[in-house]
């Protein structure tokens, strides 16, 4: 080892070193990627409400879905039949796999988090109906939903839902 320090002195002898002054490293701001790394786990923590094995009690009378989270109003659920409510946010679905509609609605959960938007409107399409009954199933999870009721006409009617969401 000794040695071969020795060496490196005596081919490096009479080097002048070279006076880097023109080019400055960009630094990264500790805040963006705490911040990043804070929206990854938020983003992780909302999927970890959304299980395909769960299989809740929606009540589907005359081919509505609706849902009213235990302890609210009863007539949260008339109010977003009738279309009282003004959806603020819209998620489209249409052609997208389940995983990757987890992660948008997931996504979409944080974003009316995030934004204090407590109506939000999710467009399932009508397709196979895959999504149209899954979306219900992983929404209930949520600990944020509130309510959710099939459209009314002028939000989407069959092929979209309206969600109410804690904020």
């Amino acid at each position: 080892m000794q040695e071969e320090f020795e060496l490196f002195r005596a081919e490096t002898k009479g080097i002048k070193p070279i006076k880097q002054d023109t080019v400055v490293a960009p630094r990264q701001k500790c805040g963006q990627k705490k911040s990043y790394l804070r929206d990854m786990r938020e983003k992780e923590d909302t999927l970890f409400y959304f299980s395909d094995e769960y299989e809740p009690l929606l009540n589907e009378n005359d081919g509505m879905v609706k849902y009213l989270r235990e302890g609210e109003d009863s007539h949260l659920l008339k109010q977003l039949r009738r279309g009282d409510f003004s959806p603020e946010l819209f998620l489209d679905l249409h052609g997208l796999t389940r995983e990757q509609a987890k992660m948008e609605l997931a996504a979409l959960l944080l974003a009316c988090e995030d934004e204090g938007v407590d109506c939000a409107s999710i467009m399932t399409g009508y397709g196979t109906f895959t999504l149209k009954k899954q979306i219900p199933r992983w929404l209930v999870q949520h600990p944020k939903v509130r309510a959710l009721h099939q459209a009314p006409k002028e939000w989407g009617g069959e092929a979209a839902i309206l969600i109410l969401v804690e904020v």
